[in-house]
């Protein structure tokens, strides 16, 4: 059984912490000088280890397995959110290191843009598997200021480098170890999470028209307040789609904006960016119907009228059965009775290379000290369960 550096890898993943170190957490968006600066740094431990390092067009590091395979490919990310947590993503992408460290046949992939901060998001997941034009490129813009894709690729030194593509058939499956964006297991005294599948997240945008008009000259009952009615719709959507969902459904208003937002004036129009998520297709398609239903209940009973638009829809991206079970098999041996199956209700890359190959994932607790105070030192026994992971996952499908 390959032995796993589990020193060298907290080092790493302290080393990695330090670039762009932000109080308790980083500050990486992507293609910034400090997300530049880790992937430089990335491909300096995967030459260190072996591996043939390179970055692609896209900002895609990737670490190839000199040897024969079968392989395995195993990552994440490692630009973070503004002010974020330190272990998002990294903690992927040093396992995969730590993995290869050890002598298994493992590509180590950082994908870039995980994190969204480019209009579309998954841009390097995406890319290595195909599905990102380049009028795609052309189309993105920054979230946060606006900046054209292509002008930021130029800056990170990036413009003219071709996009790499993942090799048909050499890989068996895609390992991704991440923390729990959750509390299930700390709350629960358990260890480890072998994931059964990602959710698809489906998006809407529900504007409302009334009618802007003084407040203080229109009575109550002239009124058409789109606000208030936005609040009515939301209210009923809550109270109605517990009825119609699944165990871990969840759904989110992630902004409300009334025009003109004015004290005094009634708002006239307001714009709801809403989404569910859930990994089964036929519980999706209840909330959808059910939102459609409360949509419609809202436009006979108010004065204003709530028009549903559908932003994007995404597919669930189910684990693995062969790799869920070696997990399981795995942390049963090294973790009895502290581990349990459980969804991401997260999206992950994990989600587009399954489109190409069979993935997995694994999930760890984030524990409150190393949120605050530093790492939470892992368990050898997690290691010990990838790489039996990996070595019962090269029999065939």
């Amino acid at each position: 059984m390959p032995k796993i550096d589990a020193e060298r890898f907290l080092k790493d993943l302290n080393d990695l912490r330090k670039i762009g170190q932000y109080r308790t957490g980083v500050h990486r968006p992507t293609y910034s000088p400090e997300d530049m600066e880790s992937r430089r740094w990335l491909m300096a431990r995967l030459e260190e280890i072996g591996l043939e390092a390179s970055i692609d067009g896209i900002g895609n590091v990737y670490g190839r397995h000199r040897g024969p395979g079968p392989h395995l490919l195993a990552g994440s990310h490692i630009e973070s959110q503004n002010q974020a947590g330190w272990l998002d993503g990294a903690l992927g992408v040093m396992a995969a290191v730590a993995l290869a460290r050890a002598g298994l046949p493992v590509d180590v992939a950082a994908f870039a843009d995980e994190e969204g901060h480019f209009e579309g998001g998954f841009l390097g997941s995406k890319s290595i598997i195909g599905i990102l034009s380049e009028e795609e490129i052309d189309r993105s813009r920054s979230r946060n200021d606006g900046t054209p894709l292509r002008e930021a690729l130029a800056a990170a030194g990036l413009a003219g480098l071709p996009r790499m593509q993942l090799e048909p058939g050499r890989h068996k499956a895609f390992l991704e170890m991440h923390i729990e964006q959750g509390t299930q297991l700390e709350n629960a005294g358990l260890q480890v999470g072998v994931v059964t599948g990602i959710v698809a997240i489906w998006q809407w945008r529900i504007t409302i028209e009334g009618m802007q008009d003084h407040a203080g000259g229109t009575t109550m009952a002239e009124r058409r307040d789109a606000g208030l009615a936005a609040v009515r719709l939301l209210a009923m959507i809550d109270a109605e789609f517990p009825k119609v969902c699944g165990e871990r459904s969840t759904w989110t208003t992630g902004r409300i904006a009334v025009e003109p937002g004015a004290p005094s004036i009634i708002p006239g129009r307001a714009d709801i960016l809403f989404q569910f998520r859930d990994i089964a297709l036929p519980v999706l398609e209840r909330m959808e119907a059910c939102l459609r239903a409360c949509v419609q209940e809202s436009n006979r009973r108010e004065r204003c009228t709530a028009t549903l638009t559908n932003v994007s829809k995404s597919l669930p991206a189910p684990c693995d059965p062969a790799t869920m079970a070696a997990l399981e098999a795995a942390a049963e041996t090294h973790a009895p009775g502290r581990w349990q199956r459980m969804p991401s209700g997260a999206g992950h890359d994990a989600q587009y290379i399954a489109r190409v190959m069979p993935v997995s994932m694994l999930f760890t607790p984030p524990s409150r000290a190393s949120a605050t105070t530093g790492p939470r030192t892992p368990r050898r026994r997690i290691w010990r369960s990838a790489a039996r992971c990996w070595r019962m996952r090269r029999r065939p499908i």
